[in-house]
């Protein structure tokens, strides 16, 4: 029998709600109340938690976990694609959209990066704009921009 199961983790950036079942991961989503991170974690999710742990550490750069985002086909395809974007990298959208061979679908692209259901784990915080800039972040362009620094601190700090 499945069930969905919730927890929260407390992150440098915000509070995660964490959901999932035996089938993988559905949505790390950040919200904005702030609650303490669960006490007892579900089963299903404690992989999760153990790796975003690890991220924010700085001790885990690529996830491995099972994902199960709840979408169409093509945002399913979106997301896909933004689990080739290297830790410490960045891609613009245009070069999302070349990789999913259509670059006249610049826009819903961009839509469903803004739509991915599964925060930091699916990278959309990596894609950027073609001038360099930090545009559209679902959780906040500050939140962006940390992220970007956390995974490159050296490199990233003269960008902005």
């Amino acid at each position: 029998m499945e069930s969905n199961q919730t927890t929260h983790y407390k992150t440098p950036i915000g509070t995660a709600k964490i959901e999932g079942d035996n089938n993988g991961i559905f949505a790390v989503t950040l919200i904005e109340e702030s609650i303490d991170t669960s006490l007892k974690i579900p089963e299903d999710l404690s992989e999760c938690v153990q790796q975003l742990s690890e991220y924010f550490n700085g001790t885990r750069k690529k996830f491995n976990l099972k994902l199960n985002p709840q979408g169409t086909d093509f945002q399913k395809r979106v997301w896909n694609e933004l689990l080739n974007v290297p830790y410490g990298k960045t891609r613009t959208y245009l070069e999302q959209t070349k990789k999913l061979g259509n670059i006249k679908a610049i826009r819903a692209v961009a839509s469903a990066n803004g739509k991915n259901p599964i925060w930091i784990i699916i990278p959309c915080h990596r894609i950027i704009g073609s001038d360099g800039s930090l545009t559209g972040y679902a959780g906040g362009i500050w939140r962006k921009k940390w992220l970007l620094e956390h995974e490159n601190p050296s490199a990233q700090k003269s960008l902005f």
